[in-house]
């Protein structure tokens, strides 16, 4: 009978993964797991430094064994405007618009003029 528990708890798991996959394919939705992991790891480090458990990205990119340029790269993700990231958590982002774009180009603070980039792309 434990068995069967088994079996219950993992049906369900399989027709979700094979209902967003389907959703991905119609809807030709990519999500950029290497940005939204970058996302992620922006606003984890911003926590760190809000908090006081870091005092700095250099502190931080030492910790993680990264260059400290790349941890200030990284955490310019946490200005990007509110609907710019829900695009691209959304998967529906232009497919140039990704990591390595935001790492090599600076987008402005103001969130109209990076609304206007990103638009650009499409």
């Amino acid at each position: 009978s434990s068995m069967n528990a088994d079996l219950e708890s993992f049906v369900p798991l399989t027709f979700a993964r094979r209902g967003v996959q389907r959703l991905a394919t119609t809807r030709a939705v990519a999500h950029d797991t290497t940005f939204l992991v970058g996302l992620s790891r922006a606003f984890y480090w911003k926590s760190l430094l809000d908090t006081g458990v870091m005092k700095s990205g250099s502190e931080i990119a030492k910790n993680e064994g990264l260059h400290h340029s790349v941890v200030n790269e990284i955490m310019r993700l946490t200005l990007l405007a509110p609907d710019i990231i829900t695009l691209l958590m959304s998967g529906t982002q232009p497919r140039r618009l990704n990591l390595m774009w935001f790492q090599r180009n600076r987008l402005p603070v103001d969130l109209h003029a990076q609304r206007a980039i990103i638009d650009g792309f499409k």
